[in-house]
């Protein structure tokens, strides 16, 4: 017996759930999505991952751009869905929603709640240093990702992993476990239980005045901040090139022996590497990447720019 499902997702994140659920049999009866958005250099309007693969899979996509008019949710309840899977959809969900399916809407959230509710609990887990992450199901209600949990896995964030590489490990891992929730709910056997009261912490959206490296913050924080950005939307600074400074990514670092000014580069690095003094102690710029060009490793940067010992980052 397989289940009727309502699915709510938006970015790249979400598909290997999309995915994994079908490849298990359910009926997926609508796929809701985020509107397609301006992007590229033409800005032509793109459709989101989620909304792309549903049409390979031959299901019918909807891109409200709410879901509050009383329109959009009697059509969400015509669906007659037995549960609704939420994964970074993007969307508040009102009550008359939330309470449309037989057994509710489920969540896969890629924290251990109730640390980092909200938006962007992967960044926020790598920039705060946290050693230990996972993925939830949860069941959702009213309030944002403080719903009861029904299942739960752990991930150690090892000292180099990047937020790009977390995604991915947290993307595969809540697909698996929405199919064990999946399961379990076709056999009415799906328990929550509460999310703890102590705890909690909020990951906000990442906004763009915050990607601007600090060098003269500790070098552990600088390498977390870089790494908890990594690849997108991208920690930088300004290095001076010809005379102008230009703006450039860090896309991964490593701690470093070393001490100085901070966001000067110091001699240590060697030819082909870039060690920089930060408030404390040092980083190793392992990836890079200058304005409309492709990314790439130190040593092939420094082959097409020249920055020497002393230099001074912006």
């Amino acid at each position: 017996m397989s289940l009727r499902l309502i699915f709510m997702g938006t970015p790249e994140f979400s598909v290997p759930v999309l995915t994994a659920l079908v490849g298990q049999g359910h009926d997926i009866a609508a796929v809701y999505s985020q509107p397609p958005r301006p992007a590229g250099r033409g800005m032509e309007p793109r459709r989101s991952p989620v909304h792309e693969k549903a049409e390979l899979l031959g299901i019918e996509v909807r891109t409200p751009a709410s879901l509050k008019g009383e329109a959009a949710q009697s059509e969400f309840a015509a669906l007659d869905a037995d549960a609704a899977i939420v994964v970074a959809y993007g969307l508040i969900l009102p009550r008359a929603i939330l309470e449309a399916p037989r057994h509710g809407c489920w969540n896969v959230h890629a924290s251990l709640l109730p640390r980092w509710r909200g938006a962007a609990p992967i960044q926020r887990a790598i920039m705060a240093g946290d050693r230990e992450t996972g993925v939830m199901v949860m069941r959702m209600e009213a309030g944002l990702d403080t719903g009861p949990v029904a299942m739960a896995e752990r991930v150690t964030i090892g000292p180099d992993l990047t937020a790009g590489e977390l995604h991915d490990r947290l993307s595969l891992l809540g697909a698996d476990l929405m199919v064990r929730a999946a399961s379990a709910l076709e056999r009415d056997s799906l328990a929550v239980q509460p999310q703890a009261e102590d705890g909690v912490t909020y990951a906000a959206k990442i906004d763009k005045g915050e990607t601007r490296i600090d060098w003269t913050r500790p070098a552990g924080e600088v390498h977390n901040h870089v790494r908890g950005l990594s690849p997108f939307p991208g920690a930088w600074c300004e290095m001076n090139f010809g005379g102008k400074n230009e703006r450039v990514k860090i896309l991964r670092t490593s701690l470093a022996e070393g001490s100085g000014a901070p966001s000067t580069v110091l001699e240590e690095g060697g030819e082909d590497a870039l060690v920089v003094a930060c408030g404390e102690g040092a980083v190793r710029i392992e990836r890079l990447q200058r304005a409309g060009r492709q990314a790439a490793d130190t040593g092939e940067f420094l082959r097409g720019a020249r920055i020497t010992a002393g230099a001074v980052l912006a």
